[in-house]
């Protein structure tokens, strides 16, 4: 059984490499130039601050952070629909929806814990 410190650390990589793929992925779209990415773009710069967000709050230890968690998730399964709508032409876009998908599982988790 893992303990909750090890809980902690397994949720705090997800959210970072969801916040990872996001940047990546929102980088390879505004290289792309495509008006048609803009949604995606938005949403994937939105995820990563929100990730970061998350995982500050859930350092920090605040209470806030269930409700920050619960938001993140909200934001991460928009993200990954974005993402697995546009995939044609840029190489992260559906490691990013997989890593959002994750990511909001994992702070579903957290905001219900």
């Amino acid at each position: 059984m893992a303990t909750q410190n090890q809980q902690n650390n397994d949720a705090t990589n997800t959210v970072l490499e969801c916040m990872r793929l996001c940047i990546q992925c929102a980088n390879e779209c505004i290289d792309q130039g495509s008006k048609q990415l803009a949604a995606c773009i938005k949403l994937c710069q939105v995820c990563a601050d929100i990730c970061a967000l998350c995982v500050k709050c859930m350092a920090a230890g605040l209470s806030q952070s269930k409700v920050i968690c619960s938001a993140c998730a909200d934001v991460c399964d928009a993200c990954a629909a974005e993402c697995e709508k546009n995939q044609g032409g840029v190489a992260t876009m559906q490691q990013c929806a997989e890593a959002c998908r994750q990511c909001a599982q994992m702070c579903r988790q957290m905001a219900g814990a």
